[in-house]
């Protein structure tokens, strides 16, 4: 199992409705992560700074994204929160989310 934990920003003027979106995500979405192998995802808001975290049971976490990037439900979510972020200054070049390196870990 692999841990991945991730930082983009949230807008300040779309905080509002970056919430209200994730008060109802769709089960197509939520059924694509469970079968590209993702389990206990979360997102945790901290100003204007969103943390997600997940869990990934697989051996190709590079193609089972892929395969979410190609699903219409997935892509039409983003459709929806994508305007809603803006990648951090940490974010690689030309990458929309930024990878957080794990320092510790209690198992």
């Amino acid at each position: 199992m692999k841990r991945v934990a991730q930082v983009i920003a949230v807008l300040p003027e779309k905080l509002d409705e970056y919430r209200e979106l994730h008060r109802g995500v769709p089960e197509p979405v939520l059924n694509r992560l469970r079968r590209c192998r993702i389990a206990n995802y979360s997102n945790h808001l901290l100003g204007d700074r969103l943390f997600a975290y997940f869990e990934y049971h697989g051996d190709d976490l590079a193609g089972d994204l892929a395969l979410m990037a190609a699903d219409e439900a997935t892509r039409e979510w983003w459709r929806l929160t994508a305007p809603c972020q803006t990648p951090v200054a940490e974010a690689a070049p030309g990458a929309w989310w930024a990878t957080a390196e794990q320092v510790f870990l209690m198992e």
